[in-house]
């Protein structure tokens, strides 16, 4: 379960911590629920530091069979002993059972501030509902009652945070690419508590309803969560982008994003906070994103419309020499970069007129996904034989068409160097050095005077009699069965 607190402690209180964590050395703990409880019972796990303060909220708690977690809640504590001031700060993940039976804890580990802390696991046995005991009313002094935290009154305060789904380009030609955000907003002066809820699992299942099926997608692979602040209608709200992508409509199917709801653990506060006591109660809320569609249109005409390239590039070429000789290959490299969907880019077409010989490029790409837009390079790479002696352009051999959406036209990309070749014309050496093989190898030495079939008459009726022989083994074969 992935988390991130969304909460800002006060400066006071962060450097109160700060002393309050270098005056002891820090020791760090888990601590497991009983070994029995009834069905309607939570069970626990703890995590607890002694004199410091959790550096990550990712707890990383495990999944236990027969539970299912209902969410984590934090605890603090603060003695002064002799004038040693030590502290303690908890994370409570509460597990509901939901069924009867004997359940094992399986061993597992957590890191927690670059320590791996170690559990060997145990069993639970949860057993029917029990009834809730009513408070003894001669227990005696309740520390917790003299602070104020026995049973204290939360309120919910409105949040001011939102769920969206953004793209960049309300409407595209098809293959012109468009980038997809969703991230939730938490305004500057938020008040009320937020923190992300199973955030891993929420995203999965959210990806699988927006990814539109009738696109290629290119995606930025957000890998760590950061707040940005971003400015929206003149307020100044923190942004947590949750995902990222660029899509490539493949045909003219309009794209659409559907409202998708992401449940956040909403806190509410003590209505008069003790300084022992439990400040927050755990609650859940669901902020929905509003629809979105992108209008897909299709490119002007053109005979080649199904088969270029849409974006904006330019040309970078390379080539081993410009003086060549017949018979002799040269490297060329077409570079097509710029912005748009590299993975799709076709090679080159290569005008064979007999001049040269072209042999299938290699091709190489890079893709850079940063700054909300895709770039990169692919790079063709051919081997070359000239046949012809002669002055040529490369331009005219060599060409690349595709659709620039910002300029709304065509364009063409054509290889911009000019070669020089010597030598003898090499057009009818291939039929030349055709190999014609070893039968017609003995044509001029064979003799080509004829001669009259030899009649062997031994020969013959040597075939007779065993082709005879085969038909009365055959008749004997047939008779026999009948």
């Amino acid at each position: 379960m992935t988390r991130f607190f969304l909460i800002k402690l006060p400066l006071v209180l962060f450097f109160a911590l700060w002393a309050v964590q270098t005056a002891n050395g820090q020791t760090i703990q888990i601590t497991l629920g009983p070994d029995e409880i009834g069905e309607n019972q939570a069970w626990t796990i703890i995590a607890t530091i002694q004199n410091d303060r959790f550096k990550t909220n990712d707890y990383n708690f495990p999944d236990i069979a027969g539970f299912r977690k209902r969410g984590t809640s934090s605890q603090s504590q603060t003695s002064i002993v002799n004038g040693q001031v030590s502290s303690s700060q908890s994370v409570v993940m509460t597990y509901l059972p939901t069924k009867q039976g004997t359940f094992t804890v399986p061993a597992f580990k957590m890191r927690i501030n670059d320590q791996v802390i170690s559990s060997p696991g145990k069993k639970v046995k949860v057993g029917p509902p029990v009834q809730n005991q009513q408070r003894d009313p001669f227990r005696g002094f309740d520390r917790d009652d003299f602070f104020g935290a026995g049973n204290p009154e939360f309120v919910d305060i409105k949040d001011d945070a939102f769920f969206a789904l953004s793209t960049n380009k309300s409407e595209v030609y098809v293959g012109e690419g468009f980038t997809t955000s969703l991230a939730f907003y938490v305004a500057e002066n938020n008040r009320a508590p937020l923190q992300f809820y199973e955030l891993a699992q929420q995203l999965s299942a959210i990806l699988k309803k927006i990814k539109p099926s009738s696109c290629w997608e290119e995606n930025f692979n957000i890998e760590n969560i950061q707040g940005e602040t971003v400015t929206i209608n003149g307020s100044d709200y923190t942004q947590y982008k949750l995902y990222q992508a660029t899509f490539y409509p493949l045909n003219t199917k309009t794209v659409e994003f559907p409202s998708i709801g992401l449940e956040m653990i909403k806190f509410k506060v003590a209505k008069n906070p003790s300084f022992f006591g439990q400040n927050r109660q755990e609650n859940f809320k669901t902020f929905y994103s509003k629809p979105k569609t992108v209008k897909v249109k299709e490119l002007p005409p053109h005979p080649l419309r199904d088969q270029v390239g849409v974006g904006n590039y330019r040309l970078d070429e390379k080539i081993s020499s410009t003086a060549l000789q017949t018979g002799q290959s040269f490297s060329y490299e077409f570079n097509i970069y710029g912005e748009g969907n590299i993975s799709a880019i076709e090679k080159p077409v290569t005008f064979k007129d007999g001049s040269f010989d072209f042999y299938e490029p290699n091709v190489r790409q890079s893709i850079n996904r940063e700054n909300n837009r895709v770039t990169g390079t692919k790079s063709f790479s051919y081997f070359i034989i000239p046949k012809e002696p002669g002055e040529y352009r490369l331009r005219d051999l060599v060409q690349w068409v595709f659709f620039n959406p910002a300029t709304k036209a065509y364009d063409t990309l054509k290889a911009q160097a000019a070669v020089v070749v010597r030598g003898e014309s090499l057009k009818n050496e291939a039929i030349e050095s055709v190999d014609a093989g070893s039968f017609y190898d003995k044509v001029n030495s064979t003799d080509n005077t004829l001669h009259a079939i030899s009649d062997k008459g031994w020969l013959k009726w040597t075939l007779t009699i065993f082709i005879l022989a085969m038909l009365a083994g055959s008749a004997y074969l047939v008779f026999r069965k009948t």
